[in-house]
């Protein structure tokens, strides 16, 4: 019998990074075109949201994950708001979600479309973050677990990257961005040690591809140039095992309990202060108007521990 595991990932970025590339790689198949099915001619310059969803299994376990891409965030002229529809999007689920929970005869399982985690790809300018990226960043790790990565590394030298990845991380300190994972959700020692040397390597720095190359007798999948081939998978050209171990292997279920006990909880808790009537549909129910002496309460600190009943905590 086989066990389902869902996850939904969103990739923003400004067109031309190997977005598509780089899902490709991940799982080693054509799982994203280039260009969406039925669009004839170049990509069109205004922002728009287009999803995929693959099936990986491996031992009698399927993971299901469904990946939203951005096509033309950032490549406007005026990119003035341009971060509104994504995150709109990731509210639009949240809200799914809390509607299908406050029903009186609600599903033993509710759809799950919220986005876990949001890979945030990153130009390879060598020089800083944009204001542009600093601006959408700051919204968007109050919403989602953020991942940013360096989009091309190949582009840069090993001494240019280290340095970007410097000021990156100086940038992101100076202005308060809190990427996944957060230092606030350590647990224990282990998860601390763990992530702590993940936080070193934030951003991460990848190349993606989608042909194999023979290197000194054996197939490695990678970018072939004049100089030789970039493997994608080996950590002295690149970071993208990193990357998929954090995605796919080590934190998964952790991106999941975080968007539940926290993202979504944040959402809920704001939801239901600021609206006592949400709209109604069949067997739906209006909620009480919170007093003004009861205290908000944000999402429980300890991720993954703690399953929130009205006004109980459980251990599970």
């Amino acid at each position: 019998m086989s066990t389902n595991i869902a996850c939904i990932w969103s990739l923003p970025g400004q067109s031309g990074l190997g977005k598509s590339t780089m899902v490709n790689t991940l799982f080693k198949s054509k799982v994203w075109k280039t260009t969406p099915p039925g669009l004839v001619g170049p990509m069109p310059k205004t922002l728009q949201l287009h999803s995929v969803t693959h099936v990986i299994e491996e031992n009698g376990v399927k993971l299901k994950l469904t990946l939203t891409d951005t096509p033309g965030f950032g490549d406007q002229i005026n990119n003035d708001k341009c971060w509104d529809p994504i995150l709109g999007y990731i509210n639009e689920q949240y809200e799914r979600y809390l509607q299908e929970e406050i029903l009186i005869t609600r599903k033993r399982h509710i759809p799950d479309t919220r986005v876990h985690c949001c890979v945030y790809f990153v130009p390879p300018t060598g020089h800083c973050l944009r204001p542009l990226d600093i601006e959408f960043l700051r919204r968007l790790c109050q919403t989602v677990n953020v991942v940013p990565v360096i989009a091309r590394a190949d582009s840069l030298t090993i001494e240019e990257r280290e340095t970007f990845r410097r000021r990156i991380q100086h940038n992101l300190k100076t202005h308060c961005i809190d990427v996944y994972p957060q230092q606030s959700f350590d647990e224990d020692v282990n998860d601390r040690i763990l992530n702590s040397k993940i936080r070193e390597r934030i951003p991460f720095a990848v190349v993606g591809a989608d042909r194999e190359h023979l290197v000194n007798g054996r197939c490695v999948l990678g970018r072939k140039t004049k100089w030789g081939v970039i493997e994608v998978e080996n950590m002295a050209h690149c970071e993208f095992t990193l990357l998929r171990d954090l995605l796919i292997r080590s934190h998964l279920q952790d991106l999941k309990d975080i968007t539940h006990n926290v993202h979504y909880e944040n959402y809920r808790v704001c939801r239901l202060n600021d609206s006592h009537v949400l709209p109604r549909g069949p067997g739906w129910v209006n909620l009480a108007r919170t007093p003004p002496s009861s205290p908000v309460i944000a999402g429980p600190s300890k991720v993954g521990r703690r399953r929130i009943h009205d006004n109980t905590t459980e251990e599970y």
